[in-house]
């Protein structure tokens, strides 16, 4: 749990007992290959913290294709924000895909330490806008390159993911078949 408090104080000071409050209220959540913290058509009412592995951010297109719009790895916070704030239905998945080791808040803790610590809402203000830009940052500069230039792209950007990511997620995330990253992974190896 000092991995989630060690996060949180680069964003606030806290003292003992504040810690102590935190590490109290988070839970450790183990999701299998596979299994989904959060999904489209329900209301997420709980974030995550990536302690172990990844996740990945995914929704389904008109014609009933999986799009990987991004992977959240060690260190970072998953939730459907907008879902979360609004307490409206999710739009996307979000789906380990290996085993992965969360710690988990819900609503109601994250409204107890918001009346507790003071300016813990001012600390999850700054979070969340780190996570956006993250997040932004991402997907955004991908969009108008070339397949190839994507996934060099993302082999520079995210070393730290290229090679625990299974190939069709990071087709899907770099906007081409299975068949095709093959295609590129092997003009790149010539």
């Amino acid at each position: 749990m000092q991995q989630f408090v060690d996060y949180i104080l680069q964003f606030q000071s806290l003292n003992e007992q504040q810690v102590d409050l935190i590490k109290s209220n988070l839970r450790v959540q183990q999701l299998e290959k596979g299994a989904y913290f959060s999904e489209a058509g329900k209301i997420a009412r709980q974030i995550a913290f990536v302690k172990k592995r990844i996740l990945r951010v995914c929704y389904y297109n008109k014609e009933g294709e999986e799009i990987t719009r991004y992977f959240i790895d060690e260190n970072n916070f998953a939730v459907d924000l907008n879902s979360f704030n609004a307490g409206i239905p999710s739009s996307e998945y979000i789906q380990a895909i290996m085993p992965t080791e969360l710690y988990i808040l819900g609503i109601e803790q994250l409204k107890m330490l918001s009346n507790i610590i003071v300016d813990w809402d001012q600390t999850v203000y700054k979070i969340t806008n780190k996570a956006l830009l993250d997040k932004v940052n991402r997907i955004s500069p991908m969009m108008s390159e070339n397949a190839k230039t994507r996934y060099l792209t993302f082999f520079e950007r995210f070393p730290n993911l290229a090679n625990r990511i299974p190939l069709n997620y990071l087709a899907s995330y770099i906007g081409v078949t299975k068949h095709s990253l093959s295609r590129i992974r092997r003009e790149l190896s010539l």
